[in-house]
């Protein structure tokens, strides 16, 4: 390569034709908006040709930078790539994000047994309940519960799942509940992301109406610290009340289960290999599904 090509104009040429604008590109350089023009600049004199027509805080891309930056950005991608490969070489960092309530119970669950048989990793866990892209935002593994369908990324099935019927023991003998015509006295504790309950009483042969009583959450964890605390039915994921179940804090109502049609997926970037602490991280969650009781699954 010669000394003389202007690498970062070329960057800055780059980020401009990425974000669409000058000032968002010197926000992600760290620069200031002028910066970037004079690279700019700089780079369409190397060049000998216009990069941009421009007009009032706005920066048109020519036909010459279109065709350009087709030939530049893989050239550019590679060399992030390449780059950031060697850097990360003897970086043990993993970044992983999970779904709240199985970051709250599946995984917590296991956690201890990652950090005993890794002790060089370093986890970085992010419990959001955000479609997190994991391309671009920095993520290094996420699990997702969806269908295992997911565009331009790797989806490997942990779990598979279904929703059962919980409540506290003590709930269960003071409504004395032992069929499902015992239902009508009772209160359920729906979840607003996973409303499942209509079809599971569909399924058991009850209209919705037939259970009066309802009390509803935005997010799982709640539901499920409500049927703890006696407050009423909790129909939700046997992965996200392992350790209430152990405890004796929740126990199984009744035997009918309802398959959702969706599971818990390790996913991941197809377009580069996984780094070492990445690929040890996806072996041990795989490896921790396998171990699993399969009485929960279908």
């Amino acid at each position: 390569m010669k000394p003389d090509i202007p690498l970062k104009a070329i960057a800055c040429f780059d980020a401009v034709m990425r974000t669409g604008s000058a000032l968002l590109a010197a926000e992600q350089m760290c620069v200031t908006p002028g910066a970037v023009g004079q690279q700019v600049r700089k780079l369409e004199a190397w060049l000998g040709v216009a990069l941009f027509t421009r007009s009032v805080r706005k920066l048109h891309p020519t036909q010459a930078a279109l065709t350009y930056w087709d030939h530049v950005q893989p050239a550019l991608i590679q060399l992030e790539n390449a780059s950031l490969a060697l850097r990360n070489r003897q970086d043990q960092s993993v970044r992983l994000s999970l779904p709240p309530a199985f970051a709250n119970s599946w995984f917590a669950r296991r956690m201890p047994t990652l950090i005993d048989q890794d002790t060089q990793l370093k986890l970085h866990l992010s419990a959001s309940t955000e479609l997190v892209d994991v391309t671009h935002d920095g993520f290094d593994l996420a699990v997702r519960h969806c269908d295992g369908r997911v565009q331009g990324l790797v989806a490997e099935l942990l779990l598979h799942d279904e929703v059962r019927v919980y409540c506290s023991p003590s709930y269960r003998e003071r409504l004395q509940l032992h069929t499902l015509a015992d239902l009508k006295r009772v209160t359920l504790l729906y979840t607003t992301s996973h409303a499942h309950w209509p079809n599971w009483l569909a399924q058991v042969g009850l209209g919705n109406t037939e259970v009066s009583n309802g009390i509803r959450f935005d997010q799982p964890e709640l539901a499920i610290d409500a049927a703890r605390r006696g407050q009423g039915l909790v129909l939700t994921s046997p992965w996200l009340v392992e350790d209430a179940i152990e405890q004796g804090q929740l126990v199984q109502v009744f035997e009918a289960a309802l398959t959702v049609g969706k599971g818990y997926y390790l996913v991941h970037n197809d377009q580069s290999p996984l780094r070492d602490p990445v690929e040890r991280l996806r072996q041990w969650l795989l490896a921790s599904a396998l171990e699993c009781s399969p009485h929960a699954q279908p």
